[in-house]
């Protein structure tokens, strides 16, 4: 089992910049967002079709985040001047993202065998695959959550956690509400894109699949860090969205090693968020039959 722990806390690094996209939209911006089910496989098909080509690991994550960010640019268009539904415009754009990944790639699956990646680099300095997936996910996921705790302390970044907050307040300000919102979806897409290429590069190989039921990881990882870990400031809640990310991970670890047929994964971890949400009711029920008591 402890042969698996640094394997398992770098995936769930790595798996950490998607949760904090589905967090920003879920939580910040109050968005059920389904547009990361297509922006994270675009992440990895841009950074695998680039890295194929031969551009430098570090130009093929910052397209696939630019590409990405599109792609929440495009639901946050629909959404706000053509006044869709923000569920069903996030569907509409992963349904277009899937023959967008396939045009992309050319195929449905690009191998990254014997091609370099970010992690090859790191391995130069003669660390292991695990401990450069390691470095790799720490950096990336600090980097990332620094520039959001950065970001939203500016007056920008405070108007579209305001716009979530309450969208009428903060137009009686003056605010451009659509504008927030567009700029929101754009930097979740942006992180869920960038965590599909890093993950793409650590699997090594990119497919058109692979973001099947990436929101309920994210969403898993989100109310079990919060649950945990609680969300006393924003700053905590950003710490608390990358410890669920590990959590979980660890979670899927061990049910695997208990024997759980990886097939039923999905339905562990469909569950396992039924659960979360449910905790506080549960919280609350036994609280009041405290007080009765």
């Amino acid at each position: 089992m402890f042969d698996l722990f640094l394997p398992t806390l770098s995936q769930g690094l790595l798996w950490a910049l998607m949760a904090l996209g589905v967090y920003l939209t879920y939580r910040v911006l109050d968005i059920a967002d389904l547009t990361v089910e297509g922006s994270f496989p675009l992440g990895a098909a841009v950074a695998a079709s680039l890295l194929v080509e031969g551009f430098s690991p570090l130009t093929a994550i910052l397209t696939a985040a630019v590409a990405g960010g599109l792609a929440g640019v495009i639901t946050g268009i629909l959404h706000t001047k053509l006044k869709i539904p923000a569920l069903l415009a996030g569907i509409l754009t992963m349904i277009a993202l899937y023959s967008v990944n396939l045009r992309v790639m050319g195929k449905a699956n690009l191998s990254l065998l014997r091609i370099d990646t970010v992690f090859s680099f790191i391995r130069e300095f003669g660390l292991n695959n695990a401990q450069s997936v390691f470095v790799i996910g720490l950096v990336s996921t600090f980097l990332f959550g620094a520039l959001m705790y950065w970001f939203f302390g500016t007056e920008i970044g405070a108007a579209i956690r305001a716009t979530g907050y309450n969208q009428q307040m903060i137009r009686a300000q003056g605010i451009d509400t659509n504008g927030t919102i567009i700029i929101g979806l754009l930097i979740s897409n942006a992180l869920v894109a960038v965590s599909g290429a890093l993950i793409a590069q650590s699997n090594g190989f990119a497919d058109v699949g692979m973001g099947t039921g990436t929101i309920v990881i994210g969403l898993a990882s989100v109310i079990i860090g919060e649950v945990l870990f609680g969300t006393r400031s924003f700053r905590n809640c950003l710490i608390s969205v990358v410890l669920g990310s590990i959590v979980y991970r660890f979670v899927i670890a061990l049910v695997l090693q208990l024997g759980m047929p990886p097939n039923d994964l999905k339905l562990f971890t469909s569950v396992l968020v039924a659960f979360a949400l449910s905790m506080p009711l549960f919280k609350k029920n036994i609280d009041g039959r405290r007080a009765v008591k």
